[in-house]
């Protein structure tokens, strides 16, 4: 059948099979194959010929109310623990912008949130991992137990093995809402002092105005959170606005998207309220099917990360010449980096863009590689569906430890993804 990721582009023909235990996939092993759970990664770091399902395996396995720490199975989804545990008065340490992603995924990208600069990204509350390894093997990782191997899969894209279970600390929390904050900046230098200005914030992030040039580059709307410390732990259980057909290939121009951001930067308000957790953390998980927007050809996510703010405005500016900035623009000030070999995010500035899946975007992409590498910066595995082989290991350099530890382990032949074979992985 043909899969694709969240971005839709590229599409592959594949075999999948569907375990249905943890004891059914170690006969699978033989020909690569790659773990594959809600296939929200946008690009193709879950396609390959052969795919391993995960969503038969989500279930929640074991939970100590005193300590927090979950055990759950690789796919289950962060949309089942936020569902089960906020009524609890538990939630998540880390999250992305969606809750539609297996613990396995989050693991495998070792995603980060809107508090990265206060609680790092998702592997460092993960205590530990069962793993199935090429050989066939079932082992536990964790930072005292195959350091080596739970360093090398925490954001190892699921080329090290398949992610069985793990087992991760939550975080209390006494209500479902979260005060938001809202402060609206007129350009860059503005946007970077709030986000200084703010760094006691548990939670922030902004949405920019990538088309915004001259004077007003930069512009954005910054949003603080902080969990409510009092009021109902019910969720809001609405249903998400469905997208039932594709978009017109012309609908998202840039003409169309200026005009979004010109009204959404003027309808944002400064000032402070409390609004529910899904709200904050999830808003485009309310509209269902979202990457339909971009028409059947699909569109290419783009994040980065660069050290100093220098590198940020050079490529916005870029962006902003070239009239293709995306709507969907999401700036955030990252903390330092970890000890995992592939993990992404690092002290400095984060941004993702959105840009339909055509030849001029391909050429403004090369491009920003570029000026991302000549900055000090890096890209998002999770996100990409492009990048070359030498840009990969110019923004990681530890890449070599990583075929290191997958040798040792019997990954190579085992496991491998349309995205390892482009990077020229094993």
């Amino acid at each position: 059948m043909e899969i694709h990721g969240w971005g839709r582009y590229p599409r592959l023909d594949a075999s999948l099979a569907f375990p249905l235990s943890a004891g059914q996939c170690a006969p699978l092993l033989g020909e690569p194959l790659i773990a594959r759970g809600l296939g929200r990664g946008y690009g193709d770091c879950a396609l390959a010929p052969r795919v391993l399902d995960t969503r038969r395996l989500d279930h929640l396995l074991d939970f100590d109310p005193v300590s927090g720490v979950l055990t759950c199975a690789g796919g289950a989804t962060l949309a089942d623990i936020v569902q089960v545990f906020v009524p609890r008065g538990w939630f998540l340490p880390v999250t992305p912008g969606t809750r539609f992603v297996t613990v396995g995924g989050a693991v495998a990208s070792d995603v980060h949130g809107k508090n990265h600069h206060v609680e790092g990204s998702f592997c460092e509350h993960v205590i530990g991992l069962d793993l199935l390894l090429g050989n066939g093997e079932r082992v536990q990782a964790s930072a005292s137990e195959r350091p080596d191997l739970f360093r090398a899969t925490c954001g190892g894209m699921g080329l090290t093995g398949v992610i069985l279970a793990a087992r991760l600390r939550l975080k209390p929390i006494r209500s479902a809402a979260v005060v938001e904050t809202t402060i609206k900046t007129p350009d860059l230098d503005a946007t970077l002092a709030a986000f200084a200005e703010q760094a006691g914030s548990t939670y922030s992030v902004a949405w920019i105005d990538c088309l915004a040039r001259g004077r007003q580059l930069g512009r954005s709307v910054l949003m603080l959170g902080e969990h409510a410390d009092d009021g109902p732990l019910a969720l809001s259980g609405g249903h998400p606005v469905a997208i039932p057909v594709d978009a017109p290939a012309g609908l998202l121009n840039r003409v169309t998207m200026a005009a979004f951001n010109a009204l959404y930067y003027a309808r944002a308000r400064t000032g402070t309220r409390r609004v529910g957790l899904e709200s904050f953390f999830y808003p485009l998980d309310a509209l269902a099917d979202w990457n339909r927007l971009y028409g059947r050809a699909g569109f290419l996510q783009y994040q980065f990360v660069v050290p100093e703010a220098a590198g940020l405005r050079v490529i916005l500016e870029r962006i902003a010449a070239s009239g293709r900035g995306s709507f969907l623009a999401v700036l955030k000030a990252f903390g330092k980096g970890n000890d995992n070999l592939l993990s992404f995010p690092h002290a400095g500035y984060t941004l993702a863009l959105d840009f339909k899946a055509e030849p001029a975007a391909f050429e403004l992409l090369d491009s920003l590689d570029r000026l991302v590498l000549d900055h000090g910066g890096r890209l998002y595995l999770a996100k990409d569906a492009r990048m070359s082989a030498a840009t990969f290991r110019a923004g990681y350099p530890r890449w070599q430890e990583f075929e290191a530890v997958r040798e040792r382990h019997h990954a190579v032949g085992r496991f491998a993804s349309a995205l390892s074979r482009r990077l020229e992985l094993q």
